[in-house]
């Protein structure tokens, strides 16, 4: 029976599912061991039951990275904190010493001081989902099983991860260079 993979990004730059797409022929191998269930290269509204490992991608910065983080808590068996930004909140977290009070601030910049074109806020049309007062990393907010660290992390990295974890051992990250295997 295959593994059920999935792949979620929250709130970052997509860079760490870059390096999953240079992991090259290993994807081949990966396609035989892995259904892949979830991600944002599959046309799956609805995260799934009964995912196996999960690799997530970013910080949770909004009430919608929050809502989707628990429903994959509790359908997943392996969560893997995936970068830097699901590691360590990262680049998005630059906003949380503005606190709570400058949410409206860091939506007015983004939306309306540097639109060249229709600037406007889009929450009020439900678009843009409400951002949480802090930009929290994912092991914060639910239980995570393994750390992969990077900005984003190397494909030799993610595949000697994702081939240890599929091949039923313990991944070792150790050393400074957080070596696995």
């Amino acid at each position: 029976m295959k593994i059920r993979l999935a792949t979620v990004w929250l709130g970052g730059c997509a860079g760490c599912h870059m390096s999953f797409l240079d992991l090259d022929e290993f994807l081949i191998d990966l396609a035989d061991a892995v259904d892949l269930v979830y991600s944002p290269v599959v046309d799956v509204k609805d995260y799934p039951e009964n995912v196996d490992l999960c690799l997530i991608e970013g910080a949770v910065c909004n009430e919608d990275n929050l809502e989707i983080l628990h429903k994959i808590r509790a359908r997943t068996k392996v969560l893997v904190s995936f970068g830097d930004c699901a590691v360590t909140g990262n680049v998005p977290a630059m906003r949380n010493p503005l606190g709570l009070a400058n949410v409206e601030n860091v939506l007015q910049c983004a939306y309306m001081d540097h639109a060249q074109n229709n600037p406007s806020v889009p929450k009020a049309d439900g678009i843009v989902p409400q951002l949480l007062a802090n930009v929290r990393p994912v092991h914060e907010l639910v239980r995570v099983e393994y750390f992969l660290p990077g900005c984003p992390p190397p494909a030799a990295r993610i595949k000697s991860l994702v081939a240890q974890l599929l091949a039923g051992t313990t991944p070792k990250q150790e050393g400074e260079q957080l070596k696995f295997g």
